[in-house]
């Protein structure tokens, strides 16, 4: 089996916003064919599709009641075979998404669960009686807010929805379940998908006696956006079974020489992500959202890149700083950039350098900052339910601009389903393509020098205890190092180089050698390459008195 995962770059496209090829205002299976040129000209190994399945959209296509089909929105499974077919023409794999551990509530496997207590699908759902008072079986909070349980009149009975009312959990402690699942699996390797991004993947089984979670603060209640992060969630996911169930899951992505990715949900989930990846029986790589959603600065990437390799020798991550499901970073971080262009810069590289594998969303290679809509413009449930507080996802999810000029740039002819805003416009990729110093030329560069430099791709990778608010560490492979600095801050700081052989300052590097001082300006990084002897290579950096 290939294992070009390990240390491979995957770019996640979330169909609706990548292009609309039909004019509807709605990106499509066809739209992304006619763009794979960008994504190839990115030099990237594999291409991540959000859901494209059939779906009532109640949450954009993570709420499936046709796992064996493409929405009509996105087009039929003839342009998904063709997609695959010129995908893997330019050299670029295709994984997608596989939103199992709930479906729609219009999924045909629903609607029969909940028709009575008796029919051959009443299990394969999370059903639980009421409490004496009518109350649900346990306190239990979705993730969208309010409790996760919602009454069903037909059956007296409440249900599981760890998201929307309108997705009802699927019971994996039912092995038709579990078959039923595989199955969708082996109809999508089949069509000849390269892998699985596996959503929401701790969240599969639920604790069978339904226990009641502890709340996740001691002594006085502080009140968060939504009820679910004053919970500790240690009987709705996190499962023991998970892991079981996985093992099955990798056999059969082994039979056809596939990749998989977990989405791991779950407050400083390395540990977790650990369990999921070690050995050779459970997922190849996961992620979680700490590097999503965490702030920039050191402590950040050092705590979890270095905490989990020591907790999972074996395992494997995949990093990213921006999805469809969190602000992009380049508005996350805007304290911490001179400017938006160059935190872009700095960031891409960063990224890059860690050990691991790599995703890339979307836009990100424009420079892309969060697009501010008004509440009348929102499609997306957390949003509209909690602003302004909560501003949901709609941001990091507007279309792409391609074309010069004014929005919609290209991305449909028609009226797009969120807006193109001006300073999307100005970033396009039309532009930026011609422009030799853009942030999506600079993203080619560094992409192609980590797959040039296999130090980066499978290299160890070790820590300098260097202070905050410089990031460094030195990545190897043999006989070749390359020690690679970071300034994460918005003033210019000066280091020390102590090194056993010259060393060469990459081209790439924003920054200074002289002799043995490195400076680095405001959002700053270098690239110092070294062979043999070089492998004593080390910075030194205390902060200013």
């Amino acid at each position: 089996m290939s294992d070009w995962w390990r240390g491979g770059v995957i770019y996640q496209v979330y169909p609706r916003s990548f292009q609309d090829d039909s004019g509807n205002g709605i990106g499509d299976l066809k739209g992304i064919i006619r763009r794979l040129d960008h994504i190839a000209s990115l030099g990237v190994d594999a291409i991540w599709l959000s859901p494209f399945f059939t779906s009532p959209m109640d949450d954009m296509g993570y709420d499936i009641s046709d796992y064996f089909d493409v929405d009509p929105l996105f087009g039929t499974l003839a342009d998904f075979d063709r997609l695959i077919e010129t995908a893997h023409g330019l050299g670029i794999k295709v994984i997608i998404d596989q939103v199992i551990s709930h479906s729609s509530d219009r999924n045909p496997w629903f609607i029969e669960s909940k028709s009575s207590k008796t029919n051959p699908k009443a299990d394969w759902y999370v059903w639980a009686d009421a409490n004496t008072d009518g109350s649900p079986p346990n306190n239990w909070a979705s993730v969208f807010g309010g409790s996760s349980w919602e009454w069903n009149a037909t059956r007296r009975q409440y249900y599981l929805h760890n998201f929307l009312i309108s997705q009802p959990d699927l019971n994996f402690h039912n092995p038709e379940v579990q078959d039923a699942v595989l199955g969708v699996l082996r109809f999508w390797l089949e069509r000849g998908v390269d892998g699985f991004r596996f959503d929401t993947v701790n969240f599969y089984f639920h604790d069978k006696e339904l226990r009641k979670n502890p709340p996740a603060h001691r002594g006085e209640l502080r009140p968060e956006i939504d009820t679910y992060a004053m919970q500790k969630h240690v009987y709705d996911k996190n499962r023991p079974e998970n892991l079981v169930f996985l093992t099955r899951v990798r056999k059969l992505l082994d039979e056809f020489g596939a990749t998989s990715v977990g989405e791991i949900g779950d407050i400083d989930a390395i540990g977790l992500m650990a369990d999921y990846t070690g050995g050779s029986e459970r997922l190849h790589m996961a992620y979680t959202f700490d590097m999503l959603r965490l702030d920039y600065v050191p402590e950040t990437y050092r705590s979890r890149v270095e905490g989990f390799f020591k907790t999972a020798a074996d395992g494997w991550p995949c990093w990213s700083f921006s999805n469809h499901d969190v602000m992009r970073h380049v508005s996350r971080w805007a304290d911490q950039g001179v400017s938006r262009e160059v935190l872009a810069r700095q960031a891409i590289a960063l990224l890059l350098s860690f050990k691991g594998s790599v995703c890339i969303y979307q836009g990100e290679e424009l420079g892309l900052p969060e697009a501010k809509l008004a509440y009348e413009e929102l499609t997306d449930p957390p949003g509209i339910r909690f602003w302004p507080e909560n501003p949901g996802r709609d941001g990091c999810r507007t279309p792409i601009p391609w074309d010069s000029g004014v929005a919609p740039n290209g991305f449909t002819t028609g009226t797009p389903w969120l807006p193109v805003k001006p300073e999307h416009s100005a970033l396009n990729v039309a532009d930026q393509d011609a422009d030799e110093n853009s942030v999506l030329n600079h993203y080619r560069a560094v992409l192609k020098y980590r797959k040039d430099n296999k130090v980066f791709v499978s290299g160890d990778i070790s820590f300098f205890n260097t202070a905050s608010p410089v990031l460094a560490f030195r990545r190897d492979l043999d006989d070749a190092s390359v020690i690679c600095a970071f300034n994460l801050s918005t003033e210019p700081v000066t280091m020390r180089l102590v090194k056993g052989a010259e060393g060469r300052l990459s081209d790439l590097s924003a920054a200074a050698l002289s002799g043995s001082t490195l400076t680095l300006p405001a959002n700053g990084f270098a690239f110092i390459e070294f062979a043999g002897a070089g492998n004593d290579a080390r910075i030194a950096y205390s902060r200013p008195r």
